[in-house]
Order: structure tokens, then C-alpha cells, then sequence
């Protein structure tokens, strides 16, 4: 496959448009231009090790904290997706498991993945690698199902001294978790994974 670097051109991050290799800005979008990202991995483990970390809290700290009848409840990822069971709502329990729980950790799998691998030189299925990316990116808006649904229930039930409900700490902490994954995965430089063939030639830092 003959790529713009092939034929000695640029190719604008934002818009895709090809340039000649002294240009320093896109015609089109006036985005700076440059053949690789040569500070990309270095960007993607920032944001991954972040929203590493500040998923840890927002899986120990209540997501919802519930007032009825002038008792209070709180309620964690995993423990409002236990109640949800003994509620009968397995569906839901499982949208909001798979969202909260298996989306945020496969996502942080991949990323991590896709980083250590195109660190180390040697052979590799670039086609394999940019499908993961994708995905990666693909999926990343649909973890914020918590966010919303938190936001719904708080807006919906209020009902002053009979029944309210107030987002958790946990909430913006998982906002924030996935706001650093998107930013992690959107920090890779695609082209970083075309420049790793399967003949094996190391990628271009």
C-alpha cells in the first residue's frame, strides 16, 4: 500500500488534505503540519495513567446518593449494578456493568496494548492494529451511559422531602476517567501504525 510519506507529501491530521513536505500548515484548515507525532506515545500514556487513576475512585465512592423519606442511601458502580439484580432488572444491570465496567477496562487494555506494542520494533499486522484503534475511539462515546443516566434520574426525581436523588463523587470521577481515555486514544498518531508493516520495519518515533 503506497502511502503520502511514499510519495514524499503530508497529510493534514484534521481535514486529510495532502501537502508538499515544506509546508508548516494545512491550505485548507491552517492546522499545523508534520510527517509524525513524535511526542504521541509519550501524550497517550499521560492521558491513560490519568484516567487510570481517577477510576479508582470513582469505582469506591457512591455514584448516587438516594434521600427517601429522610433516609439516605448510596450506592456504588457495582453495588447499583447488584441492586438492579435483586431487582429483576438484568438488563439493565448488564447495560450498566458492561458500560461502566467492562467498556473502561478493555478500553484501558487496548490502549495500553496498542502503545507498548508500536514502542518496540519488530514485526506486527498494522491493518490488525488500526482496527483496535477504531474501535477504541468508536466505543469511547458510549461510556458516558453512567453520566447520563445520572444526570436523567437527578433531573426527573426530585421531590423535595419525599424522595431525591444527588449525583456522587463517583460520577465525576468517572466523567472525567473517560474524558482522559477519549483524549488517550484521539493522542495516537494513526500513521505511526501504517509505518509498522508486517515485513517487520520498525515504526517512525
Amino acid at each position: 500500500m503506497m502511502t503520502a510519506r511514499d510519495h514524499g507529501l503530508l497529510t493534514c491530521r484534521s481535514c486529510g488534505l495532502l501537502a508538499e513536505p515544506q509546508a508548516s500548515s494545512c491550505k485548507r484548515c491552517d492546522s499545523p503540519l508534520a510527517s509524525r507525532d513524535t511526542a504521541s506515545l509519550q501524550h497517550v500514556w499521560a492521558w491513560l495513567v490519568a484516567g487510570l487513576i481517577i477510576y479508582v475512585p470513582a469505582n469506591l465512592y457512591p455514584m448516587l446518593r438516594t434521600t427517601q423519606a429522610f433516609r439516605s442511601q448510596e450506592s456504588t458502580i457495582v453495588g447499583g449494578v447488584v441492586d438492579l439484580v435483586h431487582h429483576g432488572a438484568i438488563a439493565i444491570a448488564a447495560i450498566v456493568f458492561v458500560a461502566s465496567v467492562v467498556i473502561p477496562v478493555g478500553k484501558f487494555i487496548v490502549i495500553a496494548y496498542l502503545a507498548i506494542l508500536l514502542s518496540r520494533p519488530g514485526p506486527k499486522n498494522a491493518h490488525r492494529l488500526h482496527i483496535l484503534h477504531e474501535a477504541v475511539e468508536f466505543i469511547g462515546r458510549w461510556s458516558m451511559i453512567d453520566v447520563f443516566v445520572v444526570a436523567i434520574l437527578v433531573a426527573l426525581v426530585q421531590f423535595d422531602v419525599l424522595a431525591s436523588i444527588q449525583p456522587g463523587f463517583a460520577a465525576a470521577c468517572f466523567a472525567l476517567s473517560v474524558v482522559f481515555t477519549m483524549l488517550s486514544a484521539q493522542a495516537f498518531d494513526p500513521r505511526m501504525i501504517w509505518d509498522a508493516t508486517d515485513e517487520g520495519a520498525p515504526h517512525d518515533a
